[in-house]
């Protein structure tokens, strides 16, 4: 069994244009890691998580981060925290698949 389990995940992902396809990669009773890979103009529609943090780990590409009023282009690698509240979500404006897992902590209603 291999201790890594990102790229056995990324590579069972082939998202299109426009699309967007995730995997579990960690989910234990106080933490979710999410993988997602976005196609070429692929959006995760903002949205907010009020009783947890989230932080992005891009990790392939570059994904266009969205919080609040704000847009930064996000190369691969690096990490972007949202605190709890903040309205946030991401966007491939490139031609290439980008990959970044996102980290949900503490999990809803596990405190």
């Amino acid at each position: 069994m291999a201790l890594d389990v990102y790229a056995e995940a990324l590579a069972d992902l082939d998202p299109g244009a426009g699309e967007v396809e995730t995997a579990e990669l960690v989910v234990t009773d106080d933490v979710l890691v999410k993988l997602f890979a976005l196609g070429p103009d692929a959006e995760l529609d903002p949205h907010e998580h009020p009783d947890s943090t989230n932080v992005f780990h891009v990790l392939a590409g570059e994904v266009t981060v969205v919080r609040d009023d704000e847009r930064e282009a996000v190369a691969a690698p690096g990490v972007v925290r949202h605190d709890r509240g903040d309205v946030h979500g991401a966007r491939n404006e490139t031609d290439e698949v980008a990959a970044f897992t996102a980290s949900l902590c503490p999990l809803p209603g596990s405190g």
